[in-house]
């Protein structure tokens, strides 16, 4: 996995932005695609499968329990 993303759930962060959502769903989909910015012909896939995974981490983000958190 992208050594680069940071995870985002308590105790390791107390609140992640929406910014950090983001930069952590477009490091993911980077490493998938295997690309770092992408060709004019792709642009509308990347940008979607970007929007997709932060929708999907912002889900997984609410839904987790921690335990021994308030």
């Amino acid at each position: 996995m992208c050594r680069s993303i940071k995870t985002l759930r308590p105790p390791f962060v107390d609140a992640p932005t929406d910014s950090d959502v983001r930069a952590a769903a477009l490091q993911y989909v980077r490493k998938v695609s295997g690309f770092r910015a992408p060709a004019s012909h792709n642009r509308e896939a990347f940008d979607r499968a970007v929007d997709q995974v932060a929708a999907a981490t912002g889900a997984l983000l609410a839904s987790l329990e921690v335990r021994g958190q308030r």
